[in-house]
C-alpha cells in the first residue's frame, strides 16, 4: 500500500512526505522573471530610448497604437506572466490558496497600496473596481429624506447611478451643478461647489479627474470646505490614481475609490477602496459572508471566493511602478501632454477642449477636429492609422479623448498629429 502511495505522489511531483511548496516559495518563483524585468528599469535614464524600452514591455495587437488608457489600461508582459502563474498555482491546489494560503501575500499588497497613497493599511480595502466602491459608499450612508448629495454634471455615470438607485429613491435630493469646461483656475471650480452647498448637504461625490475632457478637480480644497460644514467627501479616483502622485491623507477626503487596471497597469478586475479611519463607521459591506463580524476594513472585501491571482498580480504591478518611480511616471505623462499640446497650438482646425494648466489636466487630452463628426474622426484614426481612442460627444465636446501613458512615445504622438492634420484637411 505504501509503495502505491509513493508511486502516486511521485506522479504529482511531490515527495512521499507530501512536501508542497510554501506560499513564500511560490511567490519567489512566480516573481523571479518580474524581478529580472524590473532590473532593466531601475535607472535614472529618461531618454526616449528608455521609454521605448518601457513601451516594448506592453504587447498590444500588431499594428495598434493605443491612446485609450483612460478606458482600460495596458498590462506589461511581466505582470501578465506573474498573474498567469498565480492562476496556475491556485488551480494546482485550489483550497489551499483560496482560503488562507495567500493571506500574508494579500496583506503585503495592502501595505504596498497604502504606501502608494501615504496612508495606513488599515484604511485600504482591495475590491474589484471604482464602481463597486461608489456603490459601497452610496448604499452604506444613512441619509434622511430631504438630505442633499452634490454630484457635478461631469461625474461618471457609474458614480451617479449608485446614488440614484440607493438614495434618490428614498427621497434624497441629487444636486447637479454645472462645471466650467475650461477653467482658468481651481478657484472657479471650488466656487461652483461652494454655491451648491446648503444646510441640507450631507455628501459631495466628486471625480478627481473627469473622464469627459480630462479636467482635474481640486479635491483638497473642496474637502477642506466640506469638512468645515460637516459634509462627507467621496472621490471617484479612477482616472487619477497612477497618472500623478498624491497623498490621500493630505487630500483630506473621507473615501477614495480606484480601478487599478487603468493608470496602475494592473490585471483587470482589481480595485482600491480607501476609507479614512474615522469615516469607516459609516460603511457597511455590500456582500456578507463568514467572518462578517470583522470590524476592520477587511469586512468590505469579504467575498469568500475571489480573484486572488489578479490581486497578487496587482501587487506585482505596484512593484513595476515603484521600480520606474511614481514621480518619473508623472513627469513623463506631463511631458507627453506638453509635447502634444505644443504640436497643436497654432493649428486652425485642431481645437483642444481640455484645460492647459498642469494643475487642471494631465495625461488625458480632448481635441476637436473642426467640421468633422467625432465618430468619423475616431473611426478614421482606427481604420486608417491603427490608433485607438475614445470619442466624446457630450457637453458639446465633439472631440476624441486621447490618453498618454508610459507606453506611448513621442514618435507615436508625431504620427497622431500627422493623422489628425490629414483628417482635418481632407
Amino acid at each position: 500500500m505504501e509503495h502505491h502511495r509513493r508511486k502516486f505522489l511521485k506522479t504529482l511531483g511531490v515527495g512521499a512526505m507530501g512536501a508542497f511548496a510554501s506560499p513564500t516559495q511560490i511567490w519567489a518563483k512566480t516573481t523571479a522573471d518580474l524581478q529580472q524585468t524590473l532590473g532593466l528599469f531601475d535607472t535614472e535614464d529618461t531618454s526616449e530610448a528608455y521609454w521605448g524600452n518601457v513601451k516594448s514591455q506592453f504587447p498590444f495587437a500588431e499594428g495598434l497604437t493605443y491612446f485609450n488608457n483612460g478606458s482600460l489600461g495596458g498590462c506589461p508582459k511581466a505582470i501578465r506572466q506573474a498573474t498567469h502563474e498565480f492562476r496556475d498555482t491556485l488551480d494546482d491546489f485550489p483550497s489551499k490558496y483560496m482560503w488562507g494560503g495567500w493571506n500574508e501575500e494579500k496583506e503585503t499588497v495592502r501595505k504596498k497600496t497604502a504606501s502608494l497613497f501615504s496612508v495606513s493599511p488599515e484604511e485600504i480595502a482591495l475590491i474589484h473596481n471604482t464602481t463597486e466602491g461608489m456603490n459601497l459608499i452610496a448604499r452604506s450612508l444613512e441619509l434622511q429624506k430631504g438630505d442633499e448629495v452634490i454630484l457635478a454634471d461631469h461625474e461618471h455615470s457609474s458614480a451617479v447611478s449608485p446614488w440614484k438607485v440607493w438614495q434618490e429613491s428614498k427621497g434624497i435630493q441629487l444636486v447637479r451643478p454645472t462645471l466650467p469646461m475650461l477653467p482658468e483656475s481651481a478657484d472657479e471650480i471650488v466656487e461652483v461647489y461652494k454655491k451648491s452647498i446648503t444646510v441640507r448637504t450631507k455628501v459631495i461625490s466628486i471625480c478627481h479627474l473627469v473622464n469627459t475632457n480630462g479636467m482635474i478637480l481640486p479635491v483638497k480644497q473642496i474637502s477642506k470646505m466640506a469638512h468645515e460644514k460637516g459634509i462627507l467627501v467621496a472621490v471617484d479616483g479612477a482616472q487619477a490614481a497612477g497618472m500623478f502622485t498624491f497623498d490621500l491623507e493630505d487630500l483630506g477626503c473621507d473615501f477614495y475609490t480606484v480601478s487599478a487596471h487603468k493608470w496602475l497597469f494592473s490585471p483587470k478586475g482589481v480595485g482600491i477602496f480607501y476609507a479614512r479611519e474615522e469615516s469607516q463607521k459609516h460603511l457597511k459591506p455590500l456582500i456578507v459572508a463568514r467572518g462578517y463580524k470583522d470590524s476592520s476594513i477587511r469586512r468590505l472585501e469579504n467575498y469568500n471566493t475571489r480573484n486572488l491571482p489578479e490581486v497578487l498580480g496587482f501587487g506585482a504591478a505596484l512593484d513595476y511602478r515603484e521600480t520606474i518611480g511614481g514621480k518619473k511616471i508623472e513627469a513623463r505623462i506631463y511631458e507627453l501632454k506638453e509635447y502634444f499640446r505644443n504640436a497643436l497650438e497654432t493649428h486652425p482646425k485642431l481645437i483642444l477642449k481640455t484645460p492647459k494648466q498642469d494643475s487642471l489636466s494631465g495625461g488625458i487630452q480632448v481635441v476637436e477636429v473642426l467640421g468633422k463628426d467625432v465618430q468619423d474622426v475616431k473611426d478614421r484614426l482606427f481604420d486608417e492609422y491603427g490608433m485607438d481612442c475614445r470619442p466624446m460627444s457630450t457637453f458639446g465636446l465633439n472631440g476624441v479623448r486621447l490618453s498618454f501613458a508610459i507606453f506611448n512615445t513621442k514618435k507615436d504622438i508625431d504620427r497622431l498629429v500627422v493623422a489628425l492634420d490629414t483628417i482635418a484637411n481632407s
